[in-house]
């Protein structure tokens, strides 16, 4: 099985500024969302021995990879940038308002992520690289893996999962605070206590 967390709130997702591979810090509010993901994964497992924690290398990920690892018995972090945040190339940092000022005909579409200017990442790339991490896990009945990554790549993730379109995987929810199970080819959503 796969639990798999998006990080908790940054100051770029409280100023409405798209990451990419650009990083910004948690904010107390993602700093909770952190903790209560911690808990509820340590109710879930109860037993740390045989898990393993991946994050994303970006600050935001690692960061929630290591307050869910104290909170469930210290396990240590393992960083792989197959599970980071696609890029935006030159979008990366900007808030999204003066995106969709800029590229109405863009922003408003499905998917609009993968139409950023030619220097971001492909929707086929972030695949490609999802896909490797994935292809290279223990096969299921081993699998004892919390998976700590991003908006965009874990939808991409769930997506590759559980054989979902492009346009419904792109679809599907970001929350801060709840986890993903990837188990049997299905994804079930557990959410955490309400975080004020």
């Amino acid at each position: 099985m796969i639990y798999l967390v998006r990080h908790g709130q940054t100051e770029f997702n409280r100023e409405r500024r798209i990451q990419g591979h650009v990083d910004s810090p948690l904010t107390e509010l993602g700093l909770r969302q952190a903790k209560a993901v911690g808990r509820l994964l340590r109710d879930l497992i109860r037993e740390p021995d045989g898990w393993r924690i991946v994050s994303s290398p970006l600050g935001r990920a690692r960061s929630t990879a290591e307050i869910v690892a104290a909170k469930i018995g210290g396990l240590p972090v393992e960083l792989d940038a197959r599970l980071q945040e696609m890029s935006w190339g030159s979008f990366d940092g900007r808030l999204r308002a003066e995106i969709e000022a800029e590229h109405p005909e863009t922003f408003g579409k499905t998917g609009w992520a993968f139409d950023a200017p030619t220097d971001g990442e492909t929707y086929e790339g972030v695949c490609a690289r999802v896909g490797d991490w994935l292809a290279s896990l223990p096969p299921e009945p081993e699998r004892k893996i919390i998976a700590v990554s991003h908006g965009i790549s874990g939808r991409v993730l769930r997506g590759l999962y559980a054989g979902l379109p492009r346009d419904e995987a792109g679809q599907q929810d970001v929350p801060q605070d709840a986890v993903f199970l990837l188990q049997h080819g299905g994804v079930g959503r557990i959410d955490c206590e309400p975080v004020a």
